[in-house]
């Protein structure tokens, strides 16, 4: 008798441990949406600046025609994390790095490194 209640208290806990753990993942992870959707509104106007004064054969126009990537990172290495916001603007993309200020256009965003 002892060992049922002794299971069925640790099946309880045992759920509510897991209920409470997908509560604060679920918190966790609408805080970061929104974080990362502050961030990328602000980097928003700086992107489109740069990307359309950045030398290039093929000129970033931002029209009609467009879409927002939004922030990416790619880890360099174990220890470096670098950001990276891209623009689609007619067939041509922008990489802008919000940390040194500095965009790279191409002209074919599915074959880019």
């Amino acid at each position: 008798m002892n060992f049922q209640r002794i299971a069925i208290v640790l099946f309880v806990l045992l759920a509510a441990g897991l209920a409470g753990s997908f509560y604060f993942s679920w918190k966790t992870l609408t805080r970061l949406r929104t974080v990362q959707a502050f961030v990328e509104s602000s980097v928003f106007a700086d992107a489109v600046a740069a990307c359309e004064r950045a030398p290039s054969s093929t000129p970033f126009k931002w029209s009609g025609k467009t879409a927002v990537i939004g922030l990416s990172s790619v880890k360099l290495d174990k220890n470096i994390v670098s950001a990276s916001y891209t623009l689609v603007a007619d067939s041509v993309y922008c990489d802008y790095d919000p940390v040194g200020k500095r965009a790279y256009i191409g002209s074919n965003f599915l074959e880019r490194e």
